[in-house]
């Protein structure tokens, strides 16, 4: 019964996961070009480094994983 609840869960969030990236365009903000994000642009190269997309996910990834862990 737990792991047939487990799998829904999963399955939830990999819908949820493909709607934010495929609607990810229309929203106000854009995954991955947060404020806070580095990037540096020389003449042949760019390095990007997305650390506030990083911290911001792992405080969803977190809040989700300490509220399914209440139980």
């Amino acid at each position: 019964m737990a792991f047939g609840r487990t799998l829904i869960a999963i399955g939830v969030i990999l819908v949820l996961a493909g709607l934010l990236v495929t609607l990810g365009a229309r929203l106000p903000f854009r995954i991955g070009r947060l404020p806070g994000d580095i990037v540096i642009r020389g003449r042949h190269s760019v390095f990007y480094f997305p650390l506030m997309t990083c911290l911001v996910l792992s405080l969803v990834l977190s809040l989700v994983m300490w509220f399914a862990n209440r139980r």
